[in-house]
């Protein structure tokens, strides 16, 4: 058989850096070619997006919403801006995505929504985390209002909330008045690790609202908010428009998801990227440094082995705090086999 990824030009160093940085799926590429004929409605009003929110409706259940837009920000900012005053508090882990790298969208889309952090290890909070840190705004009009709870699924140091952990945090969120959100930039390859449908996780364990990510997984921009039940649906339709999210060409991202779901593409996708990631955790043995359980592989073997492996020519992020000698490398789901040989022998080397 032939190589399906035979059209990609390699760079020459090796690329661990993200899955940001990967190529479109040959699927989602033809995809944007055979619906771009013809005139079509816009804003939604489209073929493509009909029978996507049937498809979701297939994965979730009916009583829901499907809002797409082009970006990850976007979706968390829009989706917690939906569950969130300009006086409310949003809590979340320290090594959120939405503290550390979305130079404070959830605020500005909010209008002022405040950020309340959590520890937690492998950036995942515990109902103990979660109660203590409530617990710190108790000064009635002084405090920001308690509005909601935002997790990422994975984590951002590669971790998987299980199916009961997502429903306790749930069922704290709930009791208290607070909605549930979740960041599932990586939501493909968590159900991968899993062995779970999208619905066993989120919808079926209290999550109100679900960032669903398809970039990182093979897409060219294409990111929905799913929002479980009603009453909130306007308000997060209002929030996309208003903050120039609803794109009139709005088949293009529709059809990308088309594909991203048809035939389980997203399964194949996620689950070649974990586990070419699983076998560089496999290699790293003690330098790793949390769980490997999506395409994510973290380790900390110090400063001077991760100079050493950029020496190799392996790109990857450095993690922590400056100097500490961690680091994050990330399997895509285009990645080159060869490189993750590469890289096996380079750190098998490096740890002799």
């Amino acid at each position: 058989m032939s190589d399906p990824l035979h059209y990609l030009v390699r760079p020459a160093r090796m690329q661990f850096r993200s899955d940001n940085n990967a190529t479109i799926h040959p699927a989602m590429l033809a995809a944007l070619a055979d619906a771009n004929t013809g005139a079509a409605r816009a804003y939604g009003e489209d073929e493509w997006t009909k029978r996507l929110n049937a498809a979701f409706a297939e994965l979730f259940g009916d009583d829901m919403s499907v809002h797409l837009v082009a970006t990850g920000t976007a979706a968390n900012s829009i989706a917690l801006a939906a569950l969130t005053p300009p006086w409310g508090a949003i809590y979340c882990h320290r090594e959120a995505h939405i503290e550390t790298d979305e130079c404070g969208a959830p605020t500005f889309f909010s209008g002022g929504a405040k950020l309340v952090l959590i520890d937690g290890l492998h950036a995942k909070i515990t109902p103990e985390g979660l109660r203590e840190a409530m617990a710190r705004n108790q000064r009635g009009i002084h405090s920001v209002a308690p509005a909601a709870v935002s997790i990422s699924q994975a984590s951002e140091r590669g971790a998987c909330y299980t199916a009961d952990e997502i429903a306790a945090l749930a069922e704290i969120a709930h009791g208290a008045g607070l909605a549930l959100h979740m960041d599932g930039a990586r939501l493909a390859n968590a159900a991968v690790h899993l062995k779970a449908e999208f619905r066993d996780f989120t919808r079926a364990c209290g999550v109100d609202a679900l960032s669903f990510g398809a970039t990182k997984n093979g897409a060219m921009a294409a990111e929905a908010i799913v929002v479980f039940g009603r009453g909130r649906e306007e308000v997060v339709a209002r929030i996309r428009k208003r903050s120039g999210h609803l794109l009139s060409k709005h088949r293009y991202i529709a059809v990308q998801m088309l594909a991203y779901l048809g035939d389980d593409l997203w399964r194949a996708n996620a689950a070649r990227a974990n586990g070419l990631a699983a076998r560089i955790g496999a290699a790293a043995g003690d330098w790793v440094s949390a769980p490997v359980e999506t395409n994510q592989i973290f380790i900390k073997p110090g400063a001077a082995k991760l100079a050493a492996l950029r020496a190799s020519g392996a790109d990857f992020y450095d993690w922590g705090p400056a100097g500490s000698g961690d680091a994050r490398l990330v399997v895509s789901w285009d990645q080159d086999e060869t490189e993750v040989d590469a890289l096996c022998a380079v750190i098998a080397r490096l740890r002799a």
